[in-house]
């Protein structure tokens, strides 16, 4: 079979490290492999033609539904993490099935208007709620009606610990793959470097504000700060013979602190402030009116709660479909004779 084949040549090319299709851990449902794809590809897939997925191109990054067609997106984001974990993992001579099928999974389960949505969801569920806990939950059981996509537990499992937010690139919680690790890492690389490209083309921010002392040490474009970070992944990480995927301490140093200055300076700016309040606020009034309303809401699984039913309907919305819905139920018809 082909597939054996291509098991095969995993193990001949790639790193000794590396995670092999036919040494997975499983899934939680058995199923007849196929022919011609092995099993992270075959996750791949499944993600890619997946409903979850195809929303991402309307879903919020960090400037609430924008009309400039060069602001990213949730889905152009996923492929730039994407492009870069990839770029890594090919030359460590890891798995790259396996960390395409993880980069564009990791963001299924982001809910519309960026971080607003997250917050406010996280807010009604009283912490119960984390956009990582939800991509996995649309994988597990959301797709499908309720059936899900039934991936395997690498691919799930980095899915699940992809995320960093605020705190260092560096914790004790880690995926169980070097390409799990490969992508958490990507991630930070992609979404500091284009949320700097996009404040930049919004005029909230020009280059010569960032700080002076990462930029010298990562670069003074987008692409160079790019180059040099994903060249110190790979360079580090096979200085310390694989047992992390990690950046050398300066490289490390410099893009915590322009990580920090993103956090402190762009992502709290007025302008987005302003509209990320707004983005709150309609949300936790439609999410008052779907609990009146159940009967109405799209993603009810059979075990969830009414409260989980009303928080996936919410999460799985893209950025239009949720002020459609707001005008739809808030807002007066203009009167017709």
């Amino acid at each position: 079979m082909i597939r054996t084949e291509l098991e095969q040549l995993e193990h001949q090319t790639l790193h000794p490290l590396a995670a092999f299709s036919d040494t997975s851990s499983g899934r939680r449902y058995p199923i007849e492999e196929c022919a011609f794809r092995t099993a992270f590809q075959r996750d791949r897939d499944r993600i890619l033609h997946s409903k979850a997925f195809r929303r991402l191109k309307h879903k919020t990054q960090v400037f609430l539904a924008p009309s400039n067609d060069h602001y990213r997106t949730r889905l152009t984001h996923t492929l730039e993490v994407s492009q870069v974990a990839r770029t890594i993992t090919r030359a460590l001579r890891l798995n790259e099935d396996l960390t395409e099928a993880i980069s564009l999974g990791h963001d299924l389960g982001h809910t519309p208007m960026g971080h607003a949505g997250e917050r406010v969801l996280a807010d009604i569920m009283s912490g119960d709620f984390h956009h990582a806990r939800q991509s996995l939950r649309v994988v597990d059981v959301l797709e499908n009606h309720g059936g899900g996509l039934n991936l395997t537990r690498e691919v799930r499992d980095g899915i699940l610990l992809h995320s960093k937010g605020k705190g260092k690139l560096r914790q004790k919680t880690l995926p169980m793959t070097l390409e799990g690790q490969v992508v958490r890492i990507s991630d930070a690389v992609a979404y500091i470097n284009h949320d700097i490209d996009d404040a930049v083309r919004a005029g909230l921010l020009s280059l010569e504000e960032l700080p002076r002392e990462p930029i010298a040490v990562l670069g003074q474009t987008h692409s160079e700060r790019i180059q040099r970070m994903a060249g110190d992944i790979i360079a580090t990480t096979r200085a310390k013979d694989y047992s992390i995927i990690a950046m050398s301490d300066e490289v490390n140093e410099a893009t915590e602190e322009l990580k920090t200055y993103m956090y402190e300076s762009i992502y709290p700016h007025p302008v987005i402030q302003e509209e990320f309040d707004k983005a709150y606020k309609i949300i936790k009034e439609l999410y008052e009116y779907y609990q009146n309303h159940i009967k109405s809401v799209e993603y009810c699984v059979e075990e969830a709660s009414p409260e989980r039913a009303v928080c996936d309907h919410l999460a799985g919305m893209t950025d239009r479909y949720l002020l459609d819905q707001y005008h739809r139920i808030f807002l007066p018809k203009p009167w017709g004779m």
